[in-house]
């Protein structure tokens, strides 16, 4: 993103500003709605020369001053403000464009921190397929994924007719694809295919016969997507503040030390490596004195800077372990959704002998209640782990989201004037 400025002779600015509004690039001071007087009021003029300041995208910019030479403008690069966070543009089409929701509805990403939307949506998928293993269920959302993606290709071409009513939501056709996916893998691993009907052997654990297996892989899956949380969040950190922020921040290295640190510590008591265990205790040891330093530094120091830091950093060891074992949901919910399906499968073999109708009922009802009540409850409970456990790390400061001004199609102002026509095309 480019701070630039639109400069032009002050008697040709309406014309260089409908070429500005046309082409949809720049983010004006002015609303993104605003007219085309407003916009031309908002302008500093000095020496019959016109110029506003502005944001774009680095790559529009030879387009836009080309379009406005013609009519004597230019687009001029600028240096940026200090303090002054520049927009954040995000990809809007593509299949980027289509994960772009998992991260837009928690809020806008700021403008120097990584956009985590492909690794976002792949945490959600994996963590989805763990709550929902069931190959059998996987392979109707893949039907679903089929049907979503016909109808936002129907929608966005903009076929005869109105759109379907599935095409508000076709763009939801990758998070469907990819937990179908993943909800074949982790069936296939679970032994589970409509229930544990033995169709499909059972690749890694049965769910009920082995719990405790299941969710200390939960809480290992729930450490691994924490630590890479943190990872990414000291390096958002180092660009919002510099090694200052990252160093001492609870969400930058001192947070990703004392969680580093503490796992090793478990590791080492629980294999019986005590250097291991040694120096786990001294790198969680670091990260309480940095976070602890961090914390007393913005409270300003002084004995309730003090009470105030210590208090923070109780709260950020207790956060910690909470966060951790909230992973274990993966395993709770996967159980849940492996006991529905027993129970419709115990269900279905007990009639069949003697009521094979009812037996077929209970099973197609049994599985379409489980499939959506589940499918509802475990992409709410996904969506909640990456919001709260995950995107915190992530996201410090809240971003702001580029609005190009534009000028209304339907607007007389709208009108471009062609390319040489100088003043004769002024209203």
């Amino acid at each position: 993103m480019e701070r630039v400025a639109i400069v032009a002779p002050s008697r040709v600015l309406t014309n260089v500003l409908r070429r500005v509004g046309d082409a949809g690039l720049v983010e004006l001071s002015t609303p993104a709605d605003a007219s085309l007087e407003t916009v031309a009021r908002a302008a500093v003029v000095r020496d019959e020369v016109a110029a506003l300041a502005g944001w774009m995208p680095a790559p529009t910019v030879p387009e836009l001053a080309g379009r406005l030479a013609a009519l004597g403008g230019a687009v001029v690069t600028i240096s940026r403000p200090r303090g002054v966070e520049a927009p954040s543009l995000l990809r809007a089409g593509g299949l980027r464009g289509s994960l772009s929701p998992v991260v837009s509805t928690y809020g806008t990403v700021p403008y120097r921190d990584i956009d985590p939307t492909p690794l976002a949506a792949g945490a959600y998928v994996v963590m989805f397929g763990m709550m929902f293993g069931d190959a059998g269920h996987g392979v109707m959302l893949l039907v679903a994924a089929a049907v979503l993606y016909r109808a936002h290709r129907t929608g966005r071409q903009g076929h005869a007719g109105r759109p379907g009513a599935l095409a508000r939501f076709g763009r939801g056709w990758p998070f469907a694809l990819g937990a179908g996916v993943t909800s074949i893998l982790f069936g296939l691993a679970y032994g589970e295919f409509f229930g544990p009907t033995g169709l499909v052997p059972v690749l890694w654990l049965a769910p009920l016969a082995r719990p405790l297996q299941l969710l200390l892989a939960a809480l290992g899956v729930g450490a691994l997507l924490l630590g890479a949380a943190y990872a990414l969040g000291v390096v958002n950190r180092w660009r919002e503040g510099g090694w200052p922020v990252a160093l001492y921040s609870s969400a930058g290295i001192a947070g990703a030390a004392l969680f580093t640190g503490t796992g090793l510590a478990v590791a080492g008591w629980y294999t019986g490596l005590d250097l291991l265990a040694l120096a786990g205790g001294l790198l969680a040891a670091t990260g309480l004195v940095l976070a602890f330093t961090g914390f007393l530094a913005d409270a300003g120091g002084g004995p309730s800077g003090v009470a105030q830091a210590v208090m923070r950093l109780f709260d950020v060891v207790v956060r910690l372990g909470a966060n951790l074992v909230s992973f274990a949901r993966l395993a709770a919910f996967g159980l849940t959704h492996a006991a529905i399906g027993s129970i419709v499968w115990v269900g279905t073999t007990a009639l069949w002998a003697g009521r094979p109708v009812a037996a077929v009922v209970v099973f197609v009802v049994g599985n379409a209640l489980a499939f959506t009540i589940e499918a509802l409850v475990v992409g709410v409970q996904a969506l909640r782990l990456e919001y709260y456990e995950l995107f915190s790390r992530l996201f410090q400061a809240e971003g702001r989201p580029f609005r190009p001004w534009r000028l209304p199609p339907t607007s007389g102002e709208a009108r471009s004037c062609p390319s040489g026509s100088g003043e004769a095309c002024r209203p």
